[in-house]
């Protein structure tokens, strides 16, 4: 793990100091100003601890380290300062999410203890990153996975809106951009409440009677109960239930993250609802922008959503062929007319072997149509 420390001060002599009485202990990189500081975040970054002087010409202590939680929000931050009034220490705590307010001159002991202290509060922080961003959501590929055989159609779907959502979040630059991804591959996890057929019909617009029209409305706050028995899902609970305007939840009570993630959600649902019956990305995003529904600002952020077909093309494969990521463009029926999944579909490595195993018992038929990237043409079973 990276665990280097950042010492940011106006005076050279100081910095040397740091050098010389903790070189042998920690490692040491310093910068003389505000913008060498965020250069060095840059070029040489993550660092674990940044510790900043408060007073310091153009960008002071209080500005940098606010910067520095936007840039790098596991980094620890220290602010050292030889000022030490109340208002100073508030102020550095509550724009700069300050770990530790130390005051100039500063035992090197003290110091020490004060980096050593920083060190296990970030090696805190980077185990709980690991568990929500690899243990949480391999646990949540397996749950996504098992949904592309349950319910093909709503998996798909799941799909694309994570691509849509991701788009939205790094293009507004929300953190943490996993909550958004999760929200959005969720999103459709109340489907499996569904029959395949009632999914395909509300998506292409079509009518539904009352009975399935409801089932229909109610998968988001299906999906919304299931998710909050997690630990550390409540929020994303909230995002996926409130996930179409029709919700009588007032935004303007959610927390921030939670209106965010509802607002991007949101956008995506309907952008895709629109594709799905037949509108080219062009005509469905001028739709949007004519929903008042939905946030505006967000609407925007799709106006730079790259085509999903660059570098595709479409192939005949053979069913022993089938390769993770591949786009099936035709469905794939039983020998006795059973429909397993329905065109549209992305190939998942469950569904890949769900598929493999119809062929060899001669269910299905050998090859069927696909859209792939160009240098795809691996078996994945």
């Amino acid at each position: 793990m990276n665990e280097k420390i950042l010492f940011v001060d106006d005076e050279p002599e100081v910095l040397n100091g740091y050098k010389r009485s903790l070189h042998k202990e920690f490692e040491i990189d310093t910068a003389s100003s505000g913008s060498e500081a965020l250069a060095r975040l840059s070029e040489s970054g993550p660092f674990a601890v940044v510790i900043s002087d408060m007073r310091m010409p153009g960008m002071d202590g209080i500005q940098l380290l606010s910067r520095v939680h936007q840039l790098s929000p596991n980094t620890v931050r220290v602010m050292l300062t030889g000022h030490a009034d109340l208002n100073t220490a508030m102020v550095a705590v509550n724009e700069g999410a300050i770990f530790r307010f130390l005051t100039k001159p500063c035992e090197v002991d003290a110091l020490k203890k004060v980096i050593t202290t920083c060190l296990v509060q970030y090696r805190l922080v980077m185990s709980e990153k690991e568990l929500l961003e690899n243990t949480l959501m391999g646990s949540i590929k397996m749950l996504t996975d098992i949904l592309s055989i349950a319910n093909p159609p709503a998996f798909s779907r799941a799909l694309r809106i994570r691509r849509y959502v991701k788009h939205m979040a790094k293009a507004r630059h929300l953190e943490p951009e996993w909550q958004f991804e999760v929200a959005a591959m969720l999103s459709q996890i109340g489907a499996v409440t569904l029959a395949s057929e009632v999914i395909e019909a509300a998506h292409q617009g079509q009518t539904l009677d009352e009975v399935d029209q409801r089932a229909f409305d109610q998968h988001p706050e299906f999906a919304g109960r299931l998710l909050a028995n997690i630990p550390r899902l409540e929020g994303i609970a909230r995002i996926v239930a409130l996930q179409r305007p029709s919700s009588a939840a007032s935004d303007s009570q959610l927390p921030q993250t939670i209106r965010e993630g509802v607002a991007v959600l949101r956008v995506a649902v309907a952008f895709d609802d629109l594709t799905m019956r037949g509108l080219e990305h062009a005509n469905a995003f001028d739709q949007l922008c004519q929903d008042r529904s939905l946030d505006q600002r967000v609407v925007q952020l799709l106006a730079t959503l790259p085509a999903s077909t660059t570098n595709m093309e479409y192939r005949t494969v053979r069913i022993e062929d089938l390769a993770t990521g591949m786009i099936l463009q035709e469905e794939i029926r039983t020998t006795a007319g059973m429909l397993l999944v329905g065109r549209g579909q992305e190939i998942t490595y469950p569904l890949a072997v769900r598929l493999v195993n119809f062929h060899r018992r001669k269910s299905i038929k050998d090859s069927v149509l696909v859209q792939c990237a160009k240098s795809d043409l691996v078996s994945c079973v």
